[in-house]
């Protein structure tokens, strides 16, 4: 028998299985040593960095394992639909936020290419300047602080299986 209310039901969303990964990845993200001891800017461009950095590296991990690619997928979509979340809490209009997510989309492309430099590269390091600082020197501090808990997060989630790094709510924390 039909049910009117079968008529309403909507499917759950496939890519909310993907959420508390995001959450991750964002927590990540904001995690004070990238700012305090990295000297990475707190403002909102610096922390778009980070997160698209954490986000590429993660990335990166699902891209290892072919027959999870669809939850790379899912979770860009998260990406993108935070993103026009944030821009529209800001204050962006309609006119505004597609071509600004589409830059930050441009964005996280070119730095999914960027940070497959090898750890320790001067590939990286640059890559790191350009996207972290805009292109302007950090200390040298901040700079070796960072490039050694990109080095430690990428080992650490490479030691997490795909399977198991899709459904996480958690990702490695900072290094000593």
């Amino acid at each position: 028998m039909f049910s009117i209310s079968k008529l309403f039901k909507s499917e759950p969303d496939p890519r909310e299985a993907r959420r508390p990964l995001w959450n991750a990845v964002v927590d990540a993200a904001r995690a004070p040593h990238w700012y305090a001891r990295g000297t990475v800017p707190d403002t909102l461009d610096g922390r778009f960095d980070m997160i698209s950095l954490v986000m590429a590296l993660v990335l990166h991990r699902i891209d290892e394992d072919p027959g999870q690619g669809i939850a790379g997928v899912q979770l860009t979509e998260l990406f993108v639909n935070d993103m026009d979340g944030q821009m529209r809490q800001i204050g962006f209009g309609d006119m505004v936020v597609g071509k600004q997510v589409g830059r930050m989309m441009s964005a996280l492309g070119g730095r999914l290419g960027a940070y497959r430099a090898a750890d320790g590269s001067d590939e990286l390091r640059g890559a790191l300047v350009r996207n972290l600082w805009r292109g302007h020197e950090p200390s040298e501090a901040g700079l070796a602080h960072v490039m050694a808990q990109v080095a430690a997060l990428r080992a650490a989630l490479g030691e997490i299986p795909v399977s198991e790094l899709i459904v996480a709510d958690w990702l490695p924390g900072e290094a000593d």
